[in-house]
């Protein structure tokens, strides 16, 4: 067998505070939003989640600044996207994880 190559710290690095930047629960759970919705406006956003646009808002900027999802104005709405590729399958998995967890805690229904 061959000697495994650790990942190098750059790299390590960059993902670690990729990582951080979407730890905040709320943050996640606008992703998670951001990704069943496709592209949502922030009002819809903020009804999503159940917390004033203001906190909303400043939650997408850091996300933003991170460049982990991009805005983008179609007609009066400003949208948004996720945009980093490392996020979104993460956010993928953690969608599919809750469906999974769902998928077991249904009573099966009897034959």
């Amino acid at each position: 067998m061959g000697a495994v190559q650790p990942c190098s710290a750059e790299y390590l690095a960059d993902k670690s505070r990729r990582l951080k930047v979407c730890g905040h629960p709320l943050r996640l759970q606008l992703l998670c939003a951001i990704f069943h919705t496709g592209e949502p406006c922030v009002s819809q956003l903020w009804e999503c989640v159940g917390q004033p646009q203001p906190v909303v808002s400043q939650h997408l900027a850091v996300l933003k600044e991170n460049a982990v999802v991009s805005s983008e104005i179609k007609g009066n709405r400003r949208i948004y996207t996720i945009i980093d590729p490392f996020i979104r399958e993460i956010v993928q998995a953690i969608i599919n994880d809750e469906d999974v967890l769902a998928s077991r805690r249904s009573p099966v229904a009897s034959v």
